[in-house]
């Protein structure tokens, strides 16, 4: 609760200056509403007394207009300072979304995550607009109404009082309820949006697969839990308008009967059972919008509170961190990178790498090769530090990575994932996506290299063609060539490569292989390979099995004195 709290009190902080100018005719707007029951009264009393009372009569109407144009205002100026309150917390949620540790993404479901950022922050908007400033202006109206009612008569506002506050009490007791079905509710629509966002992801797996109709009844199911949710808040925040409404009946009926006993007994006159039952009038609209108030208010907290789940969370520099107080000395050996008895685990299994170690020299290309699963891609993954080992260390240039800031060791690899992700937009964002000053002679140098100039010809928009959601304009060997040529341009020291040439052809492979060897001269490689092209003219292949490297070499040495190596070498590379 203190989390949820602070962040909408951070949130009306930056946005005070805005909020205090609402603030300021929300007071002349209740001004307006509580000064035309007395100018009325004073209307029916020059009237009962024969007395003018054109001006008075001028006067109320000024008084509803100029409070009519204040209310507009005060709405703009709310509803726009909504907005800008749900861009802050979108930004603040999205800043920090992007930036959390990889493992965090492995833990929840990115459609989840989606809407939190989209539904949630939404709900935000509600708990300012028709939350906090309605729940702040009804106060003042109701309690500026109980003052004037007080100053008429005190008698009849005890009275009329005492079904309100029964009223009152039966709100804040639904109240109490609402906040944990509204998270129930928010819960219910973030599983919706996961199970469509997978859907939609493998839409064309799921058609050929034939398992349309079985998805469907997956996300109608999720639909069909979301909908039972917020069937029970409705249920629940439904009890809040008629216990108000019986209240405020309650109230009116007593001040009809004992208002009119009171007049009728000589204690108060007409004009003051007029502005009294205006009043009271102008009071029941203000305790409805406090009932409606407090239910957004505490469907909003629910939604917060799913935000602040999030934020909550350690980011990336935070989780993993600089280890080293004071900079260590670099070494400038011919060893760029080593691996010394490393060994890694995922939360979710078991060991993955078990006394992993093997030294890379600089400016070498070094081959992973074994069976699926023994651990070649989770090596990768450690090098970029998307996780960090259990055991051991990973150095490069002689220095522990863990005392790198992340940005600076980053800055040193260009990276190759195995699925070669390709971002929605235009083919020059994804080529520029590490190196956005890039010339566009490097870029057109590159992309020729890795055989790309048949796919930027056969559309007149050249690099600044679409590419489609994922990519899914392009053949999975054009993303790969355009993964791999975004990496080439990276200036990155260090390549890594997770199956670079898996869906390509042969005359693609070959001119990647030219590619590479042009524009990766004087870079150091590690690559993940199971293509014999990728493998045999490495300058050192690392057999991984079972978690374990169990020989390295050269490809022809690795033939001879390595049965792991020969046995996978013809029945996967040469295959």
């Amino acid at each position: 609760m203190s989390e949820t709290a602070g962040l909408l009190r951070r949130s009306l902080l930056d946005h005070r200056g805005k909020l205090a100018a609402v603030a300021g005719l929300a007071v002349a707007g209740v001004g307006c509403q509580l000064g035309q029951p007395f100018l009325i009264r004073r209307v029916l009393t020059a009237v009962q007394s024969a007395q003018p009372y054109r001006q008075l009569a001028l006067a109320v109407l000024a008084v509803m207009v100029v409070g009519a144009a204040l209310g507009a205002v005060q709405q703009f100026l709310l509803q726009r300072t909504g907005e800008a309150m749900v861009f802050t917390v979108r930004r603040t949620l999205v800043a920090h979304l992007l930036r959390l540790p990889v493992a965090a993404y492995d833990e929840r479901q990115s459609g989840d995550l989606v809407s939190r950022v989209g539904a949630d922050t939404a709900q935000v908007r509600s708990v300012i607009t028709s939350g906090v400033v309605d729940l702040a202006g009804g106060v003042l109206l109701v309690g500026g109404s109980i003052a004037g009612m007080i100053i008429i008569d005190p008698v009849l506002l005890g009275v009329s009082l005492a079904p309100v506050l029964c009223g009152a009490a039966g709100v804040r007791l639904v109240g109490r309820r609402l906040r944990p079905l509204s998270s129930a509710v928010q819960e219910s629509i973030g599983a919706l949006t996961a199970s469509t966002t997978r859907a939609l992801g493998a839409i064309r797996t799921i058609r050929v697969a034939g398992a349309t109709e079985r998805e469907t009844a997956l996300i109608v199911a999720e639909a069909d839990r979301a909908r039972a949710a917020g069937v029970r808040l409705a249920l629940v925040a439904a009890q809040a308008g008629p216990i108000v409404r019986l209240a405020l009946q309650g109230a009116f009926v007593a001040v009809i009967g004992f208002g009119g006993y009171r007049v009728a007994n000589g204690a108060v006159s007409v004009g003051d059972l007029v502005a009294f039952t205006l009043l009271l009038f102008t009071l029941a609209l203000p305790l409805a919008q406090l009932a409606e108030a407090a239910t957004r208010i505490q469907t909003g907290l629910g939604a917060l509170t799913r935000i602040e789940e999030i934020l909550a969370l350690p980011d990336e520099d935070s989780a993993l961190g600089v280890r080293a107080r004071t900079p260590a000395t670099v070494r400038h050996d011919p060893v760029l990178l080593e691996f010394d008895h490393v060994s890694f685990r995922y939360p979710t299994g078991g060991e993955i790498l078990r006394d992993v170690s093997f030294r890379v020299p600089a400016g070498s290309t070094t081959a992973l090769v074994g069976p699926s699963g023994a651990g070649k891609s989770t090596i990768l993954a450690l090098i970029a530090r998307l996780y960090e080992v259990h055991g051991g260390r990973i150095l490069l240039h002689g220095r522990d990575i863990r005392d790198y800031p992340l940005a600076e060791l980053r800055a040193a690899l260009g990276y190759v994932e195995q699925e070669a992700p390709v971002l929605a937009g235009t083919v020059r964002d994804n080529l520029t996506l590490a190196a956005p000053d890039v010339a566009e002679h490097a870029i057109r140098h590159v992309t020729a290299s890795v055989n790309l100039d048949d796919l930027l010809a056969r559309d007149p928009a050249g690099l600044d063609a679409p590419v489609g959601d994922g990519g899914v304009l392009f053949s999975g060997g054009e993303r790969q060539r355009l993964a791999v040529a975004r990496t080439l341009l990276a200036p990155g020291e260090l390549l890594l490569f997770d199956e670079p040439t898996a869906h390509l052809d042969a005359r693609n492979e070959q001119a990647l292989q030219h590619g590479l060897t042009a524009h990766a001269a004087g870079r150091t490689l590690v690559v993940v390979a199971h293509r014999l092209a990728t493998v045999a003219h490495a300058d050192q292949i690392l057999v991984i099995d079972d978690g374990r490297s169990v020989a390295a070499g050269r490809h022809e040495e690795l033939l001879v004195r390595d049965p792991t190596y020969r046995e996978f070498a013809t029945r996967q590379l040469l295959t």
